[in-house]
């Protein structure tokens, strides 16, 4: 059964990450009690990412809850105003009253300080930002795969079906957590959404291949068979035209960086081979437009 903390927290959701980034704060009707920053209970050995942590008292949990909650409310009235970075350190007050077990309320906050970020056009704050808002989640449940749709080259790997997973510890853990945490499934994926879209955008603004090789790991899970059907038409519309236009973005990051890779293995070469009458010149790289790698001829007299 959901703690009481749980019961409060059930209208809580996330900043629309399309329209004018408006705000769907908690209602609550108790008087927050004033607490002592970053309340976090003993925790008991971890085993993978599925810690087991001790929780609060009923009554604490919702005193502590109910005091983040208020403060996200000052993030949010800040936020509207357009004060992202007043918003931002009010954010960061509400996550040091928030429990460290209640993985989607953490969440929330993390994808609040995200869209602050992403309005300062503080791109690497933004990308660092989402990905702990992901990874409050992986608790609850966690991505699919960005090479999900090859599973469906291998039907034979899973006998059970798709969407069926053997239950195991790790998965009995995520399904206990989930029904501690009061919310569902598809509250958990719709966060996950806004998470994944924040995090893209904000890499691939960051730019450089690295950066863009995330961006499209994150559109690629997003139009995953899994992640698919929980988009909004909107956001389904906003993900596929991004991926579009990223494509020939990574792979200009990819040839520029590539060629600056081998601009400075050039220099370093004609420093080696110079002693010996040689130069980069006499080993002539050779590009297989199919397999895009590169093979190499020697020629004595290049350069010469």
């Amino acid at each position: 059964m959901p703690s009481n903390a749980s019961r409060l927290n059930s209208n809580i959701t996330d900043i629309d990450s399309d329209s004018d980034e408006s705000f769907h704060s908690l209602h609550d009707d108790t008087n927050p009690t004033p607490t002592t920053p970053n309340p976090q209970p003993k925790q008991s050995p971890t085993k993978h990412t599925f810690a087991k942590l001790e929780r609060f008292p009923p009554e604490e949990e919702a005193s502590l809850l109910a005091d983040s909650n208020t403060t996200k409310a000052e993030g949010n009235q800040l936020f509207g105003k357009g004060s992202f970075s007043s918003a931002i350190q009010t954010y960061d007050r509400a996550l040091a009253s928030c429990p460290n077990y209640l993985d989607y309320e953490l969440a929330v906050l993390r994808s609040n300080i995200a869209a602050c970020h992403i309005k300062l056009e503080e791109w690497k704050e933004a990308v660092e930002s989402a990905e702990k808002g992901v990874d409050c989640l992986e608790r609850l449940e966690p991505l699919p795969d960005a090479r999900e749709k090859k599973k469906e080259d291998n039907p034979g790997k899973d006998e059970q079906g798709p969407g069926v997973e053997e239950v195991d510890e790790e998965l009995e853990e995520r399904m206990k957590n989930l029904q501690l945490s009061g919310h569902s499934l598809a509250e958990i994926r719709n966060l996950q959404v806004k998470l994944l879209m924040r995090r893209a955008k904000a890499k691939t603004s960051l730019g450089g291949w690295s950066s863009l090789q995330g961006a499209d790991e994150d559109y690629r899970i997003l139009l995953s068979p899994t992640m698919l059907p929980c988009l909004s038409p909107t956001d389904r519309r906003i993900v596929t035209e991004e991926a579009r236009k990223l494509t020939p973005r990574l792979n200009e990051a990819k040839e520029k960086e590539m060629a600056e890779m081998m601009g400075k293995l050039k220099g370093l070469g004609n420093s080696i081979l110079k002693p010996f009458g040689l130069s980069t010149e006499n080993f002539q790289f050779v590009k297989d437009e199919k397999s895009g790698g590169y093979s190499m001829n020697f020629n004595q007299n290049a350069g010469k």
